[in-house]
């Protein structure tokens, strides 16, 4: 059983950075495909990033595509995030998938099988 805690969550200013942190126990980030789900208030919970053990190569949202960077060794996955906007506020989860996920699958909140906690990132002035 694959245990997940992120951390680094706080509350900054807008154009501020902060970086998350989720590790795993019982389990690495090095297989299948790991990633970080966001849900805002009153809003459904969405696909950030996520990268896959078999290409490494990473996949984001267009909403943080430029801004965002995921990375993960074996027992971390790391969200680099800056320029950080109001509308980035939300409560950050880790995944992950003991499988090779497409593209296309990658944004599936189903596809995933194991989730953490969450970590809450408020952006405000």
């Amino acid at each position: 059983q694959v245990q997940l805690v992120e951390s680094g969550g706080g509350l900054v200013q807008p154009g501020d950075s902060l970086t998350l942190s989720c590790s795993a126990s019982g389990g690495t980030f090095t297989a299948g495909t790991v990633g970080w789900f966001r849900q805002a208030p009153g809003k459904e919970r969405e696909f950030v990033a996520g990268i896959r053990r078999q290409s490494g190569i990473p996949n984001y949202a267009g909403s943080v595509k430029g801004r965002f960077t995921i990375s993960r060794d074996k027992s971390t996955l790391v969200l680099k995030m800056n320029s950080l906007k109001s509308e980035d506020t939300a409560v950050y989860y880790c995944v992950v998938s003991s499988r090779n996920l497409i593209m296309s699958s990658m944004t599936a909140e189903h596809e995933y099988d194991y989730w953490g906690r969450g970590t809450q990132v408020t952006v405000s002035s």
